[in-house]
């Protein structure tokens, strides 16, 4: 992954947060949208949207960084991009007891950490291709 992967990745996760930024935006003003209607309809539509939304932050945010990681007991990989994102979510979640159109969900919450680990799952797998074939 070279040339300009790193740079369009960037600008994909920044354009997705925008969007996402936007979404909460339209929650907490109480407003209308026609992703709101697309939830409502969907069985669980609420915790898929939220797994759907804070996996993709985490997958573009996790590249766009270049999968830069850690590791927690020599263990466990942990990358700058997911732990941003779940610091966002975290906010986010916590902020909405204090919106009146809003309301704090631990299973909101929960959804965002599934869709944040599936996407780091799926860096893991991406770098490891990556580096199989390159060799």
């Amino acid at each position: 992954m070279k040339g300009k992967f790193y740079p369009f990745m960037t600008i994909a996760a920044v354009s997705f947060f925008s969007f996402l930024l936007w979404i909460i935006y339209l929650a907490n003003t109480g407003q209308s949208s026609v992703f709101f209607d697309l939830v409502k309809a969907l069985p669980y539509g609420d915790k898929i949207g939220h797994f759907v939304l804070f996996g993709t932050l985490t997958l573009l945010a996790s590249l766009a960084l270049k999968a830069k990681h850690f590791f927690i007991a020599n263990k466990v990989r942990l990358y700058w991009g997911a732990i941003a994102v779940f610091a966002f979510a975290l906010g986010e979640e916590i902020s909405q007891a204090f919106v009146a159109t809003r309301t704090f969900d631990l299973i909101d919450l929960s959804a965002d950490v599934l869709g944040i680990c599936a996407a780091s799952w799926l860096v893991s797998k991406l770098m490891l291709w990556h580096k199989k074939s390159q060799s």
